[in-house]
């Protein structure tokens, strides 16, 4: 499996909760994260997204994940279908309900990587 098939799962799950997964590039920045996603309720999320096998992430983005999380920020690495779902059905394991489709989110321009 590639990486691409994992990141567009994510964003597929993302979309289907009701929420917005952007394509995030921080120009002159290295180890930002592939994705910002923002669900229903305010919960954001950075992720990194990696090949499923005989990868790990860089000194770099290991350095920013620890400093966005030191800010009580919400920060994963997902490598497979299964780590995307674990990730999206964390809401609903813990019993908080999707919002209702939100019009704005539909103007927004969606990158498909």
């Amino acid at each position: 499996m590639l990486e691409n098939v994992v990141e567009d799962y994510l964003v597929k799950r993302v979309e289907a909760a009701g929420g917005i997964a952007e394509k995030t590039i921080a120009l002159g920045t290295r180890g930002y994260f592939d994705r910002t996603c923002v669900l229903p309720g305010g919960r954001v999320i950075f992720v990194e997204v990696k090949k499923p096998r005989r990868s790990h992430t860089t000194k770099h983005q290991s350095t920013r994940h620890a400093a966005y999380r030191a800010l009580g920020a919400e920060v994963a690495v997902v490598k497979n279908l299964a780590d995307v779902d674990r990730l999206i059905d964390r809401d609903a394991a813990a019993g908080v309900q999707n919002a209702p489709d939100l019009k704005s989110s539909a103007a927004l321009p969606r990158n498909k990587k």
